[in-house]
Formats: C-alpha cells, sequence, structure tokens
C-alpha cells in the first residue's frame, strides 16, 4: 500500500471513531431526559397511577434502559478501534473464567438448553483483562445458547494447543455431537449480526483480538448450516 493510501485509511478510521464518539453523546443527552421523566412518572402518585399505567412505564423504562446499555456498548466499540482504551493486564487462567462464566448463564434453561463445560480444567495462563473477558464470554455463550429451540445440550470444551512456538487455550462452544466437527472445519467470520443482543458480539469479538486471540465459526457447508450458526471457537494466546 502507498504511503497515500495509509493516510486515507488513517483518515477513515479516524472518521469512524469520531462519529461513534459524537453519536454516543448526541443519543445520551435524550436517552438520560426520557428515563429521569419516567422514573419521575413512577414516583408521582397525585393522581395515582392505575396498574396498567404502572406496567406500561415500567415496560418502557425498561426498553430506555436497553438503550443506555446499547450507547454504552457503541462507546466501548469506538475505543476499541480507536485504540483509546487500554485492557487491564492481570494474570487469569482462561479455563477456569470460562467454567464460572458458564456457571451463571441460566437463560435457556426454561426450554431445556443447558451448557455445560467439558475439557481441561486449568492450566491456561494469560495475561488480561478480566472483567471484558467474562463480559464476552457471557456474550458468546448466550448467542449461542439462543440458536438452540428445544432440549439440547451445549458444550463449551477447554483445549490447550500448540500454536505459533507457544501455546494457546482454545474454547469450542457447539452441540454436544458437533464440537470435533466445528473444531475441524475451515474457520468462517464469526456471525455475530444476532437479535436481542445489542452490540455484544461484536464488542466480544473486539476484546478477543485486543488480547491478540481470535473468534470464529465453522465454514458453513449450506446456506441452513446449523454448526456454523451454533457454533463459536475462540481461541487466546497463553503466556506460559
Amino acid at each position: 500500500m502507498t504511503r497515500r493510501g495509509e493516510d486515507d485509511q488513517l483518515d477513515l478510521h479516524g472518521n469512524y471513531t469520531e462519529l461513534l464518539s459524537l453519536a454516543v453523546h448526541e443519543i445520551r443527552t435524550p436517552v438520560s431526559v426520557v428515563g429521569g421523566y419516567l422514573r419521575m412518572l413512577q414516583r408521582d402518585m397525585d393522581p395515582p397511577l392505575s396498574e396498567r399505567q404502572r406496567h406500561m412505564i415500567a415496560e418502557s423504562e425498561k426498553s430506555c434502559a436497553r438503550i443506555v446499555a446499547i450507547v454504552a456498548e457503541l462507546s466501548d466499540i469506538g475505543k476499541l478501534d480507536g485504540r483509546s482504551i487500554t485492557l487491564a493486564r492481570q494474570p487469569v487462567d482462561v479455563f477456569l473464567l470460562v467454567a464460572e462464566v458458564a456457571e451463571l448463564v441460566h437463560e435457556a434453561r426454561d426450554r431445556e438448553v443447558h451448557l455445560k463445560v467439558r475439557g481441561e480444567k486449568r492450566g491456561a495462563a494469560m495475561s488480561g483483562d478480566t472483567s471484558r473477558l467474562r463480559t464476552a464470554f457471557d456474550a458468546i455463550f448466550r448467542a449461542i445458547l439462543r440458536e438452540k429451540p428445544g432440549p439440547a445440550t451445549v458444550v463449551a470444551e477447554r483445549r490447550r494447543v500448540a500454536h505459533d512456538g507457544g501455546a494457546a487455550a482454545v474454547v469450542i462452544v457447539s452441540d454436544e455431537a458437533s464440537v470435533q466437527e466445528a473444531y475441524e472445519r475451515e474457520p468462517a467470520p464469526f456471525y455475530e449480526k444476532r437479535g436481542g443482543l445489542g452490540l455484544a458480539l461484536p464488542l466480544a469479538r473486539r476484546v478477543i483480538e485486543g488480547h491478540g486471540g481470535r473468534l470464529w465459526s465453522p465454514k458453513p457447508t449450506r446456506d441452513d448450516d446449523p454448526i456454523m450458526r451454533g457454533s463459536a471457537i475462540v481461541s487466546l494466546p497463553l503466556t506460559e
């Protein structure tokens, strides 16, 4: 690439991050005002609100809170892309972290969809931002569980593998019967445009890549391939 091309890319990247920052700023103010008025209405007792009105206001406040969360995710994406966030560096065992996160993921149990962790229990030491990695794995687990419509068991299998002269922690998240096939297929970009999760998945990918890792899906064999949509593979370089 020529020097001019590099400069153009930098300009585009800078404009993109500036636009995200401006959008976040402009959205936060009206959302804060709407949220404040909704809370005031909930406390207003003169005249008392009916149960129907209280329900409508409560649901509106939940939606407002969801917008606030999405704006925060958008802000983090802009900062990660603009390299204005420094990821914390603390000792963390990825395998232990995966087990801790999986233990708290319950949202699919009403459909009898369960998440089971197996493989190596520890021995995946790295230096990383524990809080952001925890949030990233939580988003990935929830995304895959949402793909299962009925009784199913999703496995998060932990493996330590050789990688570029060192070692990497690999976590394969897939249907119990498809773990090995998902891992052996050629990698494809992770399908992150899923409804109901806000920007949690694009943010998760950036966090993993910010640690020198990678998030991908198995390459599909057909348009409606369930293994592609229902699987995710994470690889993170280890320090020892």
